[in-house]
């Protein structure tokens, strides 16, 4: 959308692309509003069934990060007939409705076309009040950062694509990919959560910039409490990291503290993520209370990935 033109102004308009939100939102009255997102990727994985349930989890998303409850989904799927039979496209949808009925909310239609690879995902459409929206603009002076779901899925896959995955890592990527981030709308319920967004394409490294820029504030970054997944370094090690590791640290390292931490930690830090987890802007004063919350929602005990704290010259500075 960058460089498309200036966006039309509407009062009703909560959330538009001027902020580079997870989603848009359309007032329909006064206290409620209409989430519109989308969200489509060729195969990350061999299994039909699971690419259709990864795609849908990571489209759900963004209605979760925005702090509202997802009601309709529409498919969206581009399908290479001559290469591919329909019964897999049938296979890929199935998937997507599963993870559909997970949400509790309906696949209501959609829409295909031919095209040279397989290309699925959702649009969807969800509702939120508007004292509890969400952005990913909105982090204050002493918030707390937590993130949801480990790092590491891009070197994962990426791995299983080169054959180099060990039998006892088959699922971990999968798994991790299809647990739907619920969690949000709850946690937008509670007026210590400042700000959320989820962990996408742009890595770690990207969605914190967003944040903070967005904020105009920075964050220090404990890299010793960023959630990893447990055989990730082994395959950081093999050289299994994807080139979308590689652009998002090209885009975004300049506004990062560049030490022995970043030596450590910049594969992870800029590792794309697909249906990653939630970064969530917590008030420092209620640090219990939100470790509470997630371990009523499933989550496990979670620890602060770092702070936030007044612009310094970089927006991320890793401790």
């Amino acid at each position: 959308m960058t460089g498309s033109g200036i966006q039309t102004s509407d009062p009703n308009l909560w959330v538009g692309n001027q902020s580079r939100d997870d989603a848009a939102v359309y007032g329909i009255d006064a206290t409620t509003g209409i989430i519109s997102t989308t969200d489509f990727f060729m195969p990350i994985v061999d299994d039909p069934f699971d690419f259709g349930r990864i795609a849908a989890t990571n489209a759900i998303s963004d209605v979760y990060a925005m702090g509202g409850k997802p009601i309709m989904a529409i498919a969206i799927l581009g399908w290479p007939s001559q290469k591919l039979p329909p019964e897999v496209a049938r296979t890929v949808i199935a998937g997507g409705r599963a993870t559909c009925e997970a949400a509790g909310i309906i696949l209501a239609g959609g829409h295909s076309i031919d095209a040279p690879e397989p290309i699925f995902g959702l649009a969807v459409t969800g509702i939120v009040d508007k004292a509890h929206l969400q952005r990913n603009d909105t982090a204050q002076v002493g918030d707390a950062i937590f993130l949801t779901k480990p790092i590491g899925i891009g070197i994962l896959t990426t791995a299983e694509k080169r054959g180099l995955l060990r039998s006892e890592d088959q699922f971990t990527a999968r798994d991790i990919m299809v647990q739907l981030n619920q969690a949000g709308a709850r946690f937008a319920l509670e007026p210590y959560v400042h700000a959320m967004t989820d962990v996408t394409g742009f890595g770690l490294i990207g969605h914190l910039s967003e944040m903070t820029e967005g904020s105009n504030v920075s964050i220090e970054l404990n890299c010793a409490n960023i959630p990893l997944i447990d055989s990730v370094r082994h395959y950081e090690a093999l050289g299994s990291m994807p080139g979308g590791t590689f652009k998002n640290l090209a885009s975004y390292e300049h506004l990062v503290t560049h030490n022995d931490q970043f030596d450590a930690y910049q594969h992870l830090l800029g590792d794309p993520q697909t249906s990653g987890g939630l970064l969530v802007s917590v008030s420092g004063d209620h640090i219990d209370d939100f470790q509470a919350l997630c371990k009523e929602e499933g989550l496990g005990h979670l620890e602060p990935i770092g702070h936030i704290i007044a612009p310094q010259a970089h927006k991320i500075i890793l401790k």
